[in-house]
């Protein structure tokens, strides 16, 4: 159910009238990512937590956009968005 429309007050000889509107609060990041080190040949994982649930993230390695492929594994439950990166090596870094 929403606040947002239009309010009336009415006197019988005279209504006021306010239109409202709410604006739902910005998604935040409440989690950090944490720096990872890890030997070649391992997975790691990246996760941040954010304070809503379902939010289109997307994910970027400098700048470029990294897409679900056999190297990288994207995946959102709730608050928690993970990006698992698969059998990494220096290129990874």
């Amino acid at each position: 159910k929403t606040d947002a429309g239009l309010y009336t007050c009415d006197i019988g000889t005279d209504v006021a009238k306010s239109k409202v509107s709410v604006q739902e609060k910005p998604t935040e990041v409440t989690k950090q990512l944490e720096d990872k080190t890890s030997q070649a040949g391992q997975d790691i994982s990246l996760s941040c937590e954010l304070s809503k649930p379902d939010v289109n993230i997307r994910w970027y390695k400098d700048g470029k956009a990294i897409r679900k492929s056999q190297k990288y594994d994207l995946q959102q439950e709730g608050t928690q968005a993970l990006l698992i990166i698969h059998n990494c090596t220096v290129k990874d870094s």
